[in-house]
């Protein structure tokens, strides 16, 4: 399988990425014709075992590759690594902060249309999260078409499969709590998928960036490792934990264990 995607353009495997992700999202979208509400114990294992591909991502897909080629292009090894992953995390964190001013906003006295308010939030605050995770999957193939060091088509196709795990959840997640806000089952699809579609937008960004800046590469792969590990820390651990914390650990823990194994044989 992963002979087969070495042969394609690095620029469509990005779309094939990008679309992948984005059908994932749509597929836990759909769940809302088929079910009022889906099993919390399910998805809480399925963001735990995303949880734990996306923070063994973080080092072997993206910060050691960072740290190797700021050794490769003469810069201090630790420097541009450190401050990338920095800036990403800060990116969740203002992320947040933007998404929580939103919810005072919507419980205003001032603005009582509660359900397009409650509506815009759901869909927005996914959208928001959505746009780094699209961007790591750019730089990463962006890295593997540079052909960086020890930087394979593996590394990129699991960290599209981890970040699409989690992806259906969000899908769910946007669709039926709008068809709860009394939205049409169409219009409560269509939004749901809909917040999937900027990761494959931003991931054409990313691989732009990462292709056309070379001396950067090291910024924003560091850059995507601090954004993705935020938002394991930030989103998916803290909400999946809450009700079925064994199965999330256990899911967490086998992700990682997963994604290491693969990534250290096939990278």
């Amino acid at each position: 399988m992963f002979e087969y995607f070495e042969k394609i353009d690095p620029i469509v495997v990005t779309i094939i990425a990008g679309l992948f992700v984005w059908i994932i999202t749509a597929i836990g979208a759909a769940c809302v014709f088929i079910f009022k509400n889906v099993k919390y114990s399910v998805l809480n294992t399925m963001m735990g075992v995303s949880s734990g591909i996306m923070i063994a991502a973080c080092f072997w897909s993206l910060l050691s590759p960072a740290i190797d080629l700021s050794n490769t292009l003469g810069y201090v090894e630790w420097l541009w690594p450190a401050f990338g992953f920095l800036l990403g995390g800060i990116l969740i964190i203002c992320t947040d902060i933007i998404v929580n001013k939103w919810e005072k906003l919507s419980h205003s006295p001032l603005l009582n249309n509660d359900q397009k308010k409650r509506s815009f939030l759901i869909v927005s605050s996914i959208t928001l999260h959505n746009i780094p995770e699209g961007l790591v999957i750019g730089v990463a193939v962006g890295t593997w078409a540079l052909g960086v060091h020890n930087y394979g088509i593996a590394e990129v196709l699991l960290l599209a499969i981890g970040i699409g795990i989690q992806d259906f959840p969000e899908g769910v997640a946007v669709a039926i709590p709008l068809r709860r806000e009394g939205m049409s089952l169409k219009k409560s699809f269509f939004f749901g998928q809909m917040s999937g579609l900027v990761e494959l937008v931003s991931a054409l960004f990313g691989y732009w960036l990462a292709t056309s800046v070379n001396s950067i590469l090291p910024f924003a792969l560091s850059f995507s490792a601090g954004a993705m590990l935020a938002v394991v820390a930030s989103e998916l651990l803290p909400s999946a934990t809450e009700e079925n914390k064994r199965l999330t650990t256990l899911g967490c823990i086998l992700g990682f264990v997963l994604m290491m194994i693969l990534d250290v044989a096939l990278g």
